[in-house]
């Protein structure tokens, strides 16, 4: 099961997503945007836009990135998800997700952003670690527990669009997961660390096979990496389980 990790200059994730991908049984490939082609995507099962500050967040982040992919491969993107294969894309990924239109995707594919992730009501870059409640499963959540901790890193996680938009995502389901503080409640600053709107997380289009992601699962795939590993041993990370809910929702789909 292949997988395409994109990269370009200032993204800084893909060497955790690659490793976390590998450890996961998939077949992860490295690709640079200045290498991509049309009818590429086709000999990949899945595609993952990772984290990081790609051309250096000008004009806003990830819209220089979803640029240059729209101008290269828009209408293999589309098939792509059209075919119900996996998108997913972490911190700048889902800022990505957003500038191309494929996020929040409540009606389909759009042809401009129909939400946004801004700048935090900190006014500051925010890298903590932080607690989500999962709301429901999808190919990217059905392994993880109801409650789990990942690490943030961003200046722009804000997530914000009109009314119309959040009553679509929340009344289709398509939020999956959301900030709480750490006994489970509505939470404050830090705990939501960037002001986002019914304190979303992560979400999915109407299709379900499109996933953007504020918080790092791949900074979180190793037990040793969570904040109190020495305190609590056990074999994962919670990131673990959205690269196993991945490797085992596309494994079960290829061999239908």
């Amino acid at each position: 099961m292949k997988v395409a990790i994109l990269q370009m200059e200032g993204t800084n994730c893909e060497e955790e997503s690659y490793l976390a991908f590998q450890k996961s049984g998939f077949e992860p490939e490295l690709i640079h945007i200045n290498l991509l082609k049309e009818g590429m995507l086709e000999n990949y099962d899945m595609l993952f836009i990772p984290g990081g500050f790609s051309s250096g967040d000008y004009v806003r982040a990830g819209a220089v990135f979803a640029a240059r992919l729209k101008a290269k491969i828009w209408k293999d993107l589309v098939n792509f998800v059209n075919s119900e294969k996996p998108v997913m894309g972490v911190c700048n990924g889902f800022q990505v997700l957003i500038e191309l239109g494929l996020l929040p995707g409540v009606d389909g594919i759009s042809d401009e952003p129909k939400a946004a992730l801004m700048t935090n009501d900190s006014n500051r870059f925010e890298c903590r670690w932080v607690h989500l409640k999962k709301e429901r499963d999808t190919v990217f959540t059905s392994h993880l527990p109801g409650r789990i901790m990942l690490p943030v890193a961003h200046a722009e996680g804000k997530f914000v669009a009109n009314d119309k938009i959040i009553e679509q995502l929340e009344a289709q389901k398509q939020v999956v997961l959301r900030y709480v503080a750490p006994d489970g409640t509505i939470p404050n600053y830090p705990w939501n660390p960037n002001g986002s709107i019914n304190h979303i997380a992560a979400i999915v289009n109407s299709y379900g096979n499109v996933f953007g992601i504020m918080p790092h699962p791949e900074r979180a795939f190793f037990w040793y990496q969570h904040p109190d590993w020495s305190r609590n041993a056990r074999e994962h990370g919670d990131g673990y389980y959205v690269f196993k809910s991945l490797f085992t929702s596309i494994f079960e789909a290829k061999n239908r």
